[in-house]
């Protein structure tokens, strides 16, 4: 896979992409990462990149013709043929499509992704118009330019490859996950799964040694060997943390008919609690 990112600031990328998992994956072959310099495709001795508003206005709005040069020097498909050569054009900018988690596996199955990192006030509508197959957030909050979603959209998709991360099951039993019915329940002779396929909610929570840290245990079933007891407890903390920070994911999530019982009885536990406090 290859991304090639468009850029007024390519030495952001030096070092972002050089540990952990992307480091890794970059050694291994597995991703290749490229940044262009977009003064470097301006025809002037200031190397302008943006120009004044039509209509007025605050601030300042990239121009198009170093952003088409740009893509031009990377001999993309033409706009109509890239799904056939599965590549893809983004616009990173506050007014895209937000940038989820299905998503990101859905750009990890494109051989070349190009991202075009926005400044200032914005870009030339027409570069999203002529040019880009997609407009992309990263969220509902407004940065000073593309380069920190590029970063986060690259570490997103690359740990989605094969051989990416250490366990092939580490990107599928995590938050926004698949459901399980996408899921063996054992593979071979090996004991039944004690994790549920997230089915688009958070995770459960996670502990590891020591037992006792500070006055806090790690939750007594999570130290036996009972895998349904282990699988059921996590699943009803998935769904209660959920609940908790994003309930807006449970209006879409796939819940079986356990769930919606775990999941009422998490509420009236939760209203309990609140009854209770002091």
């Amino acid at each position: 896979m290859r991304f090639d990112i468009i850029t007024i600031f390519p030495d952001f990328f030096e070092s972002t992409f050089e540990y952990g998992i992307l480091g890794r994956a970059r050694a291994a072959g597995l991703v290749d990462i490229a940044t262009h310099d977009l003064r470097g495709f301006t025809h002037d001795r200031h190397r302008t990149v943006d120009d004044r508003p039509f209509g007025g206005g605050e601030g300042m709005v990239l121009k198009p013709q170093p952003i088409f040069d740009a893509a031009a020097g990377l001999n993309l498909s033409p706009k109509s043929e890239r799904d056939r050569t599965k590549e893809t054009v983004i616009l990173l900018s506050a007014q895209g499509r937000p940038f989820t988690q299905a998503l990101a596996h859905e750009l990890s199955r494109i051989d070349r992704v190009v991202m075009i990192c926005g400044r200032y006030e914005g870009v030339d509508e027409r570069v999203n118009q002529l040019l880009c197959d997609r407009e992309i957030s990263i969220g509902d909050y407004v940065l000073s330019g593309g380069e920190l979603a590029a970063a986060v959209i690259v570490d997103a998709v690359v740990r989605l490859l094969p051989g990416a991360l250490g366990h092939p099951d580490s990107s599928r039993f995590e938050s926004f996950g698949v459901e399980d019915a996408a899921l063996d329940n054992s593979t071979g002779d090996a004991p039944p799964r004690t994790t549920h396929g997230a089915g688009g909610i958070l995770d459960y929570p996670h502990y590891t040694r020591p037992a006792e840290f500070q006055g806090a245990e790690v939750p007594l079933i999570l130290q036996g060997g009972n895998h349904d007891a282990i699988r059921s407890w996590r699943r009803r903390m998935a769904l209660r943390k959920t609940l908790e920070n994003r309930p807006d994911l449970l209006e879409k999530a796939v819940l079986s008919k356990t769930d919606q019982r775990l999941l009422d009885e998490i509420v009236e536990q939760m209203e309990q609690e609140r009854t209770e406090a002091p």
